[in-house]
């Protein structure tokens, strides 16, 4: 089964990183936020990703590219093209297809454009910006358990600032940062059945959440797996450095590996 990453956004509230490298390339705890993405879905042995590229693909693309070189111990006979690699990595068996589909491009049609590359009924699709520490397993169960097209992962967001609770004039209560228990969002790892190419376009304009998303609700087909646990987007510069924090913390919750 194929898991879509959407990696093409110019990432403009970024642009403390993104000046010079696209928004999934920027690191958390010395490795990209992509990788750790991928790394999720490897731990539950989902290891075959198609990458939407789009801003500065470029750098994805050389990222991938030299991976074996740059992350292992190696030998080269100079004057050949002869390379012994010391492999030490446990991403062996990664399967990583890198498709340039545009610079100003919505999200539904960079789905469309790799349709083809998409080869079972089932496949993943999220966004290369955020980290979870989702049962991709109980997800897909989940799925496949309503037959319906598609499948979005619900979460409830940390709160940007602290919550109060009053009574006229009066504090009843104060808490720095809570979690948003009262309003779940869309967290962007969906599940969807090959349908869900019918309701897109290769239009530059073609929007996923905007028109296939809207029209999967208006017709019944799509579904919400409530996830309760730790989610975080990289957003923000403020998102960054929350994310690289609890990192050195060891506590990122989404490091299942």
């Amino acid at each position: 089964m194929k898991v879509v990453i959407l990696c093409g956004g110019l990432g403009m509230r970024l642009r403390e990183e993104t000046e010079v490298k696209p928004k999934p390339m920027v690191e958390i705890g010395g490795m990209p936020i992509l990788w750790h993405i991928m790394k999720t879905y490897a731990y539950y042995g989902f290891n075959e990703f198609v990458l939407c590229l789009g801003y500065k693909g470029e750098a994805i693309k050389k990222y991938f590219y030299n991976y074996e070189i740059m992350a292992n111990d190696f030998t080269v006979e100079l004057g050949t093209k002869k390379i012994e690699i010391y492999s030490k990595h446990s991403e062996n068996g990664w399967k990583v297809t890198l498709v340039d589909t545009g610079l100003n491009v919505m999200t539904g049609a960079r789905l469309k454009k790799v349709e083809r590359f998409i080869d079972s009924d089932t496949f993943m699709l999220t966004y290369g910006d955020g980290v979870i520490d989702l049962d991709i397993n109980k997800l897909l169960a989940f799925h496949k358990s309503h037959g319906k097209i598609g499948t979005v992962t619900g979460v409830f967001p940390l709160l940007t600032y602290g919550e109060l609770s009053i009574r006229g004039d009066r504090v009843l209560s104060f808490e720095e940062k809570p979690a948003n228990d009262k309003h779940s969002i869309s967290g962007g790892y969906f599940v969807f059945n090959k349908r869900i190419f019918d309701y897109l376009s290769e239009k530059d304009s073609c929007v996923l959440e905007r028109e296939a998303l809207k029209k999967l609700v208006d017709e019944e087909q799509l579904k919400v797996f409530v996830h309760n646990g730790f989610w975080q987007c990289m957003d923000t510069y403020r998102d960054y450095v929350y994310l690289q924090e609890i990192w050195k913390k060891s506590e990122a919750l989404w490091k299942k590996w």
